[in-house]
Formats: structure tokens, C-alpha cells, sequence
């Protein structure tokens, strides 16, 4: 195994993994919040408890995230030193402000975890709006450096191939930046939402049918349901800006090897890079065109305008497209029938329903994770698009599958461990039964 090999699975193991907490720090934190709200606003301490247990599971995420977060930035150092010494100047600013926004989570989640009885309802319901929000800034801050790698704006090269005449914003002028940011929070709400939406499923088959348990289900099936209709809007956009800078990464996506006016639409297929073919797809006549350009005779460029060598992975690209895709659009119809459901019959009563949030749960976190893959792989031979490749980022240490023989056991650890804290907090009592909580207040 070649160290660029094993710096790259290595990277792409710890992404994967930390992805999990950072969707969790920005989502969960605005549940919490709706919670305490409604306990705020009707009394029912229902709404309390659920806000309780939201708290010490995000909590819980949040230390282990810190863990696998602070492991993964030394990855970078460890791994890509050429890119951090080309690079460190432009995109130390965001990291630096990603890592005040962690310390303002960190602070204000210790008081809202241990300020239910020592503030009033209200100030301790605003001590986690910080949470919920330095939680979404420290995502946006992360996707301003990714935005400024597919895209990178604000310097210019001098005769050596060296960083001159720095924009000190450089990393937020991307014209990427926003829409990314936009997209992969979007997708960390989904994700969340429908996976809490499954556990709470699973409660009711097992006969939980309960105020606490229908409450959960609904609170996060109205985040999960809102964002993944916003996420159709946001998908088209995005889509459209890949086109315009980075056509070779959406000519992957959608498998084109020729280009042509009228461009269809691929579902499924199996790319045949060789032979630059599509076996076994489906195509809809002029319908890639129409989506990135609303015009059905639109010209889409194909993977033959691109030398070979700056090409990614075309099947990779393609199926983790597809696997996104499908997974959002099969999310957007579970939201659909719960709240058809809702709105006419019980929840409580739809078994059916039920065992498809179950079965719907993870479906979030798969289309995010093939998401990333998407925007990562697509990316490639490139660390910094058309600036620096991949293979000349990388360390020239040669023992690097040690370095990830031990962030593997790291990482195995840490999901032991999150498993086992997690069942223990599920069994555990009600917060109604804690001391540590205050008494619902009717209208506080």
C-alpha cells in the first residue's frame, strides 16, 4: 500500500466518521431547542423531557465529535503537510474562526447541561440558542475552506509556484461557498431528523405510543420533512454551479462521456470508462440540460472534452451521485406520508408507516456521506482545483498505513464507546424523575 493510497483511505475513514458528529452538533442542538420551547410555551412536561434527553445525547456527540474532530485536524498536518504549508495562510483564518465557534458550543452546552434548576426556565432556554447556532457556524466556517479548495479565488502565483498577493478573505469569496454551505447544512438536518424520527419509530412497534414518543416523531419529522423539500431548490443549484466550475465533475456525476445538445438524464447505469459507455441505465431525452441549463437544446459538456488525467473516478462519482439521489428522493416521500398521515389518521396506528421510518432512518446519513463522496472524488486528481494535485499534497513518509492502522483503532474505540453510552442513556428514567430538571411551568 502506497502512502498516497493510505493517506487518502485514511482521510476519507476519519471524514466519514467525524461527519457523523458534526451533523449531530448542528442538528440536534435546534431540537433541543424546539422542545424546551413547546415545554416553554404549553406547560407539558413531556416537551421537557424530550428536550432533557436531546440535551445529554447531544452533549454525548459533542465530546466524542471533539475527540474524532481533534484527531482529524492533525490529520491534516500528518498527512498533507504540502498542501498546509502551500495553503495555511488562506485557510487558517477559517479554521481559526471555526475553532472560536467550538469554544463558544463547548461553553454555552456546559451551561444549558447544568443550568436546569440554577436559571429560570427562560434565560436557561437561551443558553443553547449559542449551541444551536456556533454549531451551525462552525459547519459553515469548515465548507468556506472545502468551497475555497474546489474553487480557489484571492491570490496569485509568483514564478516558483509560491502563494503571493493574499486576499486575507480569500476563503470566503468562493463563489461556492454559500450554496455548499447552504446544501450540506440542509442535508445534516435531514439526516438527523429522520434518524431520530427511526428511533423514536421503533419505540412505538414495541407498544411506546406515548405523548413523549409521538412528540419526538413529530418534532423531528417537521425539521427532517422542511428541509429535505428546501434541499430539492438547493440540490438544482448547486447542480447548476458545478456545471459552470466544474464541468468535468458533472459530466462524472451523470456518467456523460460525449458532449451534446439536449443531454439526457442518467438513472442508475453502469459506466464503462474504457469503452465510454453506459450500460443498464435509464435515460430521460434532454433532461440534464433542462435541469443545469432550463433549456432542453442546451449544451452539456462529457468527460471527452477532459484530458484523462484530469478526470475522477467516473464510477465512484457516478454510483455516490445516484446513492444521493435516491436516497433523498425516497426521504421526501416518507415526509410526505407521515404528515398525509398525520394530518388524517394516528401515527400511533399506521404500523406500516412506523417500520418505514425504522427502515428510513439512516437513509439521511447515507446520502450525506455519498454526498461528500461526490464533491471529494469529483474533485480529484485535484486537493486545490487546478492548483495542486493530489499526489503532490501528500506526505512523502512512507509509513503511513501505520498512521492508519492506529486512527482506525481510534475510531473503533470511540464507536464502542458511543454505542455503549448510548444504550445507557436510552434506559435510563424519564428526566421528569431527575432531580436535576425544574418543574414544568405552564406558560413560562
Amino acid at each position: 500500500m502506497d502512502q498516497l493510497f493510505a493517506a487518502r483511505t485514511q482521510m476519507a475513514f476519519s471524514l466519514a466518521f467525524h461527519m457523523i458528529f458534526a451533523a449531530s452538533g448542528i442538528a440536534m442542538p435546534l431540537l433541543m431547542l424546539i422542545a424546551e420551547g413547546l415545554w416553554l410555551r404549553t406547560g407539558q412536561p413531556h416537551y421537557r423531557d424530550l428536550a432533557y434527553k436531546w440535551a445529554k445525547a447531544t452533549g454525548l456527540l459533542f465530546a466524542i465529535g471533539a475527540v474524532s474532530g481533534t484527531a482529524l485536524s492533525f490529520e491534516l498536518g500528518l498527512l498533507w503537510p504540502r498542501f498546509m504549508e502551500f495553503a495555511g495562510s488562506i485557510i487558517g483564518p477559517a479554521f481559526a474562526l471555526e475553532g472560536f465557534a467550538f469554544f463558544i458550543e463547548a461553553i454555552f452546552l456546559g451551561l444549558y447541561l447544568y443550568g436546569w434548576k440554577k436559571l429560570s426556565p427562560f434565560a436557561h432556554w437561551l443558553t443553547g440558542w449559542p449551541v444551536a447556532i456556533s454549531g451551525l457556524l462552525s459547519g459553515i466556517l469548515v465548507v468556506a475552506v472545502n468551497a475555497w479548495m474546489q474553487n480557489p479565488t484571492g491570490f496569485e502565483l509568483d514564478s516558483a509556484g509560491r502563494l503571493t498577493n493574499i486576499d486575507p478573505l480569500a476563503t470566503f469569496r468562493s463563489p461556492l461557498w454559500i450554496q455548499m454551505s447552504i446544501h450540506s447544512s440542509l442535508s445534516c438536518y435531514i439526516a438527523v431528523g429522520f434518524a431520530v424520527a427511526g428511533i423514536y419509530a421503533a419505540g412505538m412497534l414495541r407498544g411506546r405510543a406515548e405523548a413523549y414518543h409521538r412528540s419526538a416523531i413529530s418534532i423531528s419529522m417537521a425539521l427532517a420533512a422542511i428541509t429535505a423539500v428546501l434541499q430539492l431548490i438547493s440540490g438544482d443549484i448547486n447542480a447548476r454551479l458545478v456545471a459552470k466550475y466544474q464541468p468535468v465533475k458533472l459530466a462524472a456525476m451523470e456518467a456523460l462521456f460525449e458532449t451534446q445538445a439536449g443531454a439526457p438524464l442518467l438513472i442508475g447505469g453502469i459506466p464503462d470508462e474504457a469503452a465510454g459507455v453506459v450500460r443498464f441505465g435509464i435515460e430521460i431525452p434532454n433532461g440534464l440540460s433542462l435541469l443545469i441549463a432550463h433549456d432542453p437544446h442546451a449544451v452539456i459538456q462529457g468527460l471527452n472534452d477532459f484530458p484523462p488525467d484530469q478526470r475522477p473516478d467516473v464510477a465512484v462519482t457516478h454510483y455516490a451521485f445516484q446513492i444521493m439521489v435516491g436516497c433523498g428522493f425516497a426521504l421526501i416521500g416518507l415526509g410526505l406520508w407521515f404528515w398525509w398521515v398525520y394530518r388524517r389518521w394516528s401515527v400511533a396506528d399506521s404500523p406500516w408507516l412506523l417500520r418505514a421510518l425504522v427502515c428510513g432512518a439512516p437513509l439521511g446519513f447515507v446520502a450525506l456521506e455519498a454526498g461528500w463522496i461526490v464533491t471529494e472524488v469529483g474533485r480529484q486528481p485535484w486537493t486545490i482545483y487546478k492548483v495542486m494535485r493530489t499526489v503532490k499534497a501528500v506526505t512523502p513518509v512512507a509509513d503511513v498505513p501505520g498512521s492508519l492502522l492506529i486512527f482506525t483503532v481510534l475510531y473503533a474505540g470511540l464507536a464502542v464507546a458511543l454505542v455503549v453510552l448510548l444504550l445507557r442513556l436510552a434506559r435510563e428514567k424519564l428526566p421528569v424523575e431527575d432531580s436535576t430538571v425544574p418543574e414544568a411551568r405552564h406558560g413560562a
